[in-house]
């Protein structure tokens, strides 16, 4: 233990939060804390005088309080070559003699000054240690070299002051360290009976929890593949094309050889890249209507006002034209289970739950399924009679279909409430921002459980930029400057390509430049929130990340294209 027999207390650090400027942002961020001079009042949900600038990522009860060792800080000024790193310089709270990452374990309480502690959870890797330091690689390497730090909640408030012992009052179960936590969650080759085994552990974070319990599930019966069915795009034959409304039209696409099309989970999606469309070749995504395991996908597709392609693929293709489509993906997929199924859409978005209810035809007809469904019109309803057919063979289906401009009116959360609907359910929820927003916000409040609803959206995915602030994004668009001359980089979902820029370290950093929405938070391929679907193209990575990310997948925060890339984006 560093040279003591008992742990001390070297130093208390405290710093509110202030705006830094970063990358031309600003970051609203807490990580800057210096040395309290005497004694400390440690707070439930803080210590006095400190505070956090993204409560999402940091803080609250089980976040407290941040330690850090001087044992890791020796480490890093000589891995770093620095001689200018003070007390609270990586953002901890706390900066102790002893208490190592390898030797403290998640659920160990510890006494300091007249405060109790307990261990919950590994330092969440984040980009603003690395701000700190002017180290942008420092997220990795702290996950990398097993040395994270930890945090602890406060279970008895109380004074403390550097010089304090530290002593342990109880040992967690299971024995589960943290440096041996933060390898489960970011590092290849888990054990999978430690990761039961850490769920099992009550002191460990919900968020934690929560992670690794989503590791345990992703190769258990029933989950979505990692991996597509086949890299790039292919070539499918427009068997059939149907005009269900004056603007929807289904195309039912078919293999050029004959052979049997691989099966595609209920709710995903394809992605077509459209040629003749414009230059270069668009791309966009639209859900499968079809039933799973049929012979054909079929996707249908709604003409939107000023749609280059959606106006392209209505107006001028017709049967035996060819598409190069890329493989289905998607997370929106039905669960298994006995539970009741909601179906909330609005316009073009049944076509995923359309998927959906064939299959509850095929494997569910047991279970209490409700069909709620919003469009303008009964004439601008598209798929309503094959959907309708389809409930018909349900022996617990509710049927409701709301017309906002006639009749019934628009669907909103007073009306869902009146519906008399199951809260112990499953729901899944697609169709425009708004309409997916305002009616989760409804189900919740009906006592619905949010980690039981699942949404779609029709464009990009919601940005998660931790701390960013004071800016209102635009819609996507090419970056300033000069054109790049790298190779072409496709977002799918935010209807963009641009050339790769040489002064771009990242496709993420090129996406930041043409507000494509995004989410990340190390910046160094440690914590795979950045994982992006890869339609095609190849890239390489610097920094390499800890752990690869799987087949299909790029992590965007570290990759570099080397050739033309699409991206689900």
């Amino acid at each position: 233990m560093s040279g003591h027999q008992e742990p001390t207390l070297l130093s208390v650090n405290v710093g509110l939060p202030q705006d830094v400027t970063w990358q031309g942002r600003t970051v609203h961020t807490g990580v800057w804390k210096s040395a309290v001079d005497g004694a400390c009042r440690v707070r439930r949900l803080n210590l006095d005088g400190d505070g956090q600038g993204d409560l999402a990522g940091h803080g609250g009860e089980q976040r407290a309080v941040l330690v850090y060792q001087i044992d890791s800080y020796r480490h890093w000024q000589r891995e770093l070559g620095r001689d200018d790193l003070v007390y609270g310089q990586f953002g901890e709270n706390l900066t102790v003699d002893g208490l190592a990452d390898d030797e403290v374990c998640i659920g160990d309480r510890y006494r300091i000054g007249d405060a109790e502690f307990e261990v919950t959870q590994p330092r969440v890797t984040c980009y603003r240690v690395g701000l700190r330091l002017g180290e942008p690689e420092l997220p990795a390497l702290l996950v990398g070299h097993h040395r994270p730090g930890f945090y602890m909640r406060v279970l008895r408030e109380g004074t403390i002051r550097a010089g304090d012992p530290i002593t342990r009052t109880r040992s967690g179960p299971h024995a589960l360290t943290v440096a041996e936590a933060d390898a489960l969650l970011y590092l290849p080759g888990r054990d999978r009976a430690r990761l039961r085994t850490a769920t099992d552990i009550p002191a460990l974070s919900p968020g934690w929890q929560g992670s690794f319990r989503e590791l345990l599930d992703d190769h258990a019966p029933g989950s979505v593949p990692d991996e597509p069915a086949w890299d790039g795009f292919r070539s499918l034959r427009v068997a059939e094309v149907v005009r269900e409304t004056d603007t929807v039209t289904s195309f039912c696409l078919a293999p050029l050889d004959g052979a049997p099309l691989p099966t595609a989970r209920a709710g995903q999606y394809l992605t077509v890249r459209v040629a003749g469309a414009g230059e270069p070749a668009p791309v966009r995504s639209y859900s499968l209507s079809s039933a799973p395991g049929a012979d054909r996908y079929r996707i249908s597709v709604k003409q939107e006002p000023y749609g280059t392609v959606s106006g392209y693929l209505t107006g001028r293709v017709r049967a035996g034209a060819v598409l190069d489509v890329a493989a289905p993906r998607g997370e929106f997929v039905l669960g298994d289970g006995r539970s009741p199924i909601l179906f909330l859409s609005a316009g073009i978005g049944v076509t995923p739950e359309l998927a959906m209810l064939h299959e509850c035809v095929a494997r569910h007809r047991d279970r209490e399924i409700w069909w709620i469904h919003g469009a303008r019109t009964p004439h601008d309803q598209a798929l309503g009679d094959e959907a309708h057919a389809l409930l018909a063979a349900l022996p617990y289906a509710h049927e409701h279909v709301f017309w906002s401009r006639a009749g019934t009116g628009r669907l909103t959360a007073e009306k869902l409430a009146d519906l008399g609907l199951p809260t112990d359910a499953d729901a899944y929820l697609c169709g425009p921002t708004a309409f997916t927003t305002d009616l989760e916000h409804a189900l919740i409040a009906l006592g619905v459980p949010g980690d039981r609803i699942h949404t779609e959206l029709f464009a990009a995915r919601s940005a998660s930029t931790p701390g960013i602030v004071g800016r209102a994004a635009p819609p996507p668009h090419q970056p300033p400057g000069p054109p790049g001359t790298g190779p072409l980089v496709t977002f799918a979902r935010s209807g963009l390509a641009s050339p790769f820029p040489t002064t771009a370290g990242s496709v993420l950093e090129l996406a930041d430049a043409c507000d494509v929405p995004t989410r990340w938070s190390c910046r160094t391929g440690v914590c795979h929130t950045c994982t992006t679907g890869r339609l095609s193209g190849d890239v390489t990575y610097s920094p390499a990340p800890l752990e690869p990310p799987a087949d299909g997948q790029v992590l965007i925060c570290c990759a570099r294209p080397t050739s033309d890339v699409v991206l689900d984006l």
